[in-house]
């Protein structure tokens, strides 16, 4: 029982006086209990996970996002359609080719939901193929993954921006982000990485949930480094950063990749605290506090960023016949470059770079 009599009444006269035509209820509602009240105090009513499947349907863009939103919504509906209608014991006839004689109404609609749920995951299945193997193409550059984990509002996406200059949407909004998004960074020194923003994190997330958006965590699972992105403003981030490193863990994201805590939104914070945490940035390895809003304490971030990455330069000399111009050319995008002289055998190149850059020039 979810409210006793006295309680629905007197929210009932309580939404009536506030002309309330949504109630949000914190958790799990059946539906028998979701006719009930919304019969009895004349509003729509949405338990938890029908309010993120909401917003996951609003925010969805890419096609593997809607597909995934499409997913579990059908798995959510499923459990309810049971739930709601196994005592209205509607029966209809049939020919045998659909289900057989009696078969009951809620079997058909199942069975509707079934036929659609293999179609989607079918059309799933071709996508993340395509992602797979643009995946296997950034393998073979190889440019290390940064992927960005954190609670949903923590800043993610307004920190990628600011890193990237992209615009990707960044609002004050729960899973403003639900398509992972990818764009290559320069680090200080040159260094090219791929910066991958993810979906939001929250606690408690319904099953059907977890299950469908697995894959928009799968760029965590292959990162070379992860920053979990803390609103550090928020006077619940430390059970926030839990329900992260929860989720982390159950993903199989295990203790061998460097993460870093990224505490976001100082700017929020007043002048004697934000200069406390500042302190305690400079002390603790592993900690950045910064504000994706106006770039304080960026520069510090991507110094550490290239540090973790193993990014130590070696020189080296280079000369290749004038026929190659795209290995010379990929030399230059990736910053290594130190000088350069022609000769009669082609282009003497100067080179400082990591050994992962050296790997990447080989496989070309």
């Amino acid at each position: 029982m979810l409210f006793g009599s006295g309680k629905i009444a007197d929210l009932k006269t309580r939404f009536a006086e506030a002309e309330v035509g949504l109630v949000l209820v914190d958790g799990p509602v059946s539906p028998v209990q979701q006719r009930n009240l919304e019969k009895e105090w004349g509003v729509k009513l949405l338990d938890r996970t029908g309010l993120i499947l909401e917003i996951f349907a609003d925010r969805a863009r890419t096609r593997e996002g809607v597909l995934q939103v499409e997913l579990a919504a059908l798995s959510y509906q499923r459990t309810r359609l049971v739930r709601a209608w196994t005592h209205l014991e509607r029966q209809r006839g049939g020919f045998g080719f659909v289900g057989g004689p009696g078969e009951t109404q809620i079997e058909a609609d199942r069975r509707a939901i079934d036929d659609e749920v293999i179609k989607i995951r079918r059309q799933l299945g071709r996508v993340v193929k395509t992602r797979e193997l643009h995946r296997a193409a950034r393998r073979k550059v190889p440019f290390p993954i940064v992927a960005l984990v954190g609670y949903t509002n923590a800043g993610k996406s307004t920190l990628f921006n600011r890193m990237t200059g992209a615009e990707v949407l960044a609002k004050d909004m729960l899973f403003a982000t639900l398509d992972p998004t990818m764009r290559a960074v320069a680090l200080p020194s040159g260094q090219k990485v791929i910066l991958s923003d993810t979906v939001g994190f929250i606690s408690d997330l319904p099953t059907e949930l977890v299950a469908a958006f697995r894959a928009t965590l799968e760029e965590v699972l292959e990162a070379d480094l992860i920053l979990h992105v803390r609103d550090i403003s928020h006077p619940e981030t430390e059970e926030q950063a839990a329900d992260v490193r929860a989720i982390l863990e159950s993903l199989g994201v295990d203790g061998d990749v460097p993460l870093f805590e990224v505490w976001n939104k100082i700017d929020l914070l007043p002048e004697d605290h934000r200069a406390a945490l500042l302190v305690e940035d400079a002390r603790k390895p592993g900690i950045h506090a910064v504000s994706a809003l106006t770039g304080d304490g960026l520069a510090p971030l991507l110094d550490a960023i290239e540090t973790a990455l193993g990014s130590e330069r070696f020189p080296a000399d280079l000369t290749l016949p004038f026929s190659e111009g795209r290995r010379r050319a990929w030399l230059y995008e990736n910053g290594v470059v130190t000088g350069e002289e022609e000769t009669a055998k082609g282009h003497r190149l100067h080179v400082r770079w990591t050994a992962r850059q050296k790997a990447a020039f080989e496989a070309l």
